[in-house]
């Protein structure tokens, strides 16, 4: 049985490493079995939920694991640690977008994910590669504009300059609803050159909740 707020339930929990370097998302189901295993060296963050066991037959004590949104399992990420600063991230449409917040990078405006392309900026027509430091969010419009050609061929204008995110940004990027305690401790692991650490940081200044910006139909 888990007990909490109906909306806590698909909340995704923030796994690290003992050293604290953020790992992955994993679902409450995951979570408890980490626990449940003793693999959980520490938490933090605020309690999601409580899921209840069975009853001890000795004593009538019914066993409960409690689920805190961050969790560090036991053991380290020495091969991470040591290539973070080379780590590419997969490429694909949703971390893009995110990247992106959404918006066009050529009109500067804010669509629904289904409104939104993949436009690479150096077309593969004219040797472009499908690469983060090559691609774009772009609505429909701007994209089927510029068509096969160059930015400076179209007479278009970016807004802003396309990055490839480090392995913490990546895992902001994949996360489904980011908690405002969660987003606190992954900014603590993006770069301050970064400029998604400087949006993100802006948000939680305001006060913000950061989630997910899709625009889902």
């Amino acid at each position: 049985m888990l007990a909490g707020l109906a909306s806590n339930i698909s909340q995704q929990v923030l796994r690290t490493d003992v050293a604290g370097m953020p790992l992955e998302w994993i679902d409450y189901k995951e979570a408890v079995r980490l626990y449940h295993a003793e693999q959980v060296a520490y938490d933090c963050g605020t309690l999601l939920y409580t899921v209840f066991g069975g009853h001890n037959a000795a004593d009538g004590q019914r066993s409960r694991i409690a689920v805190n949104s961050i969790i560090a399992t036991h053991g380290t990420s020495q091969g991470l640690a040591r290539n973070r600063d080379k780590y590419v991230p997969p490429l694909n449409n949703r971390t893009l977008f995110k990247r992106d917040a959404n918006l066009c990078l050529y009109c500067a405006m804010r669509y629904p994910t289904r409104d939104l392309t993949r436009d690479h900026i150096t077309p593969l027509s004219q040797g472009g590669r499908d690469r983060w430091t090559n691609v774009a969010t772009a609505c429909r419009r701007c994209n089927n504009y510029k068509g096969g050609r160059t930015p400076e061929q179209a007479s278009m204008q970016l807004i802003a300059i396309p990055f490839s995110p480090t392995y913490a940004e990546y895992i902001y990027l994949k996360g489904r609803r980011v908690l405002t305690d969660q987003m606190q401790y992954l900014l603590a692991h993006i770069p301050r050159s970064s400029p998604l650490h400087a949006r993100l940081k802006d948000r939680l200044a305001d006060g913000q909740q950061i989630v997910d910006v899709h625009f889902h139909e």
